[in-house]
């Protein structure tokens, strides 16, 4: 009898299940937008910029413009599917694990690295003005190696 271990056997596509959590989203599910959750969603919690995804995308023979990848994360974004991390005015990236947490960011890789939420400790943070409240505190903390 042949070995049909798990090993062997092809992955099962997430194209429905993604579907689903796009639907569920608020989101059409488009052939791109389907076929960027699944570059986007089909391993572990990472970070991506929209250059990276781009580069992805092209290597998958996903045929999408930058634009599109642009326009698919702020969307996924809005949707709550993302979480956008701001390390400067000119550049975001996108991760994909979107509970609570801090981030180091590798200046010498351009990368980030997560940090625990329970890592970082506020004595106090400032009132938020009338009629507001703080949704979310995000803590990047830069880091760079150090020389020989």
């Amino acid at each position: 009898m042949p070995d049909r271990s798990l090993a062997t056997r092809p992955h099962p596509s997430r194209k429905p299940c993604l579907t689903a959590v796009l639907r569920m989203a608020g989101l059409r599910p488009t052939r791109q937008r389907v076929a960027l959750a699944e570059l986007l969603f089909g391993g572990p919690h990472r970070h991506v910029s929209a250059e990276q995804l781009h580069s992805e995308a092209a290597a998958a023979k996903v045929n999408v413009s930058l634009a599109t990848i642009y326009n698919t994360l702020h969307q996924f974004h809005e949707a709550g599917l993302l979480r956008e991390v701001a390390i400067d005015a000119a550049r975001s990236y996108f991760d994909t694990d979107t509970s609570d947490h801090h981030h180091f960011f590798v200046e010498d890789e351009q990368r980030m690295i997560d940090i625990p939420a329970e890592a970082v400790e506020f004595k106090a943070l400032p009132e938020a003005p009338q009629g507001m409240e703080v949704a979310h505190v995000d803590v990047v903390i830069r880091v760079r190696k150090t020389p020989a």
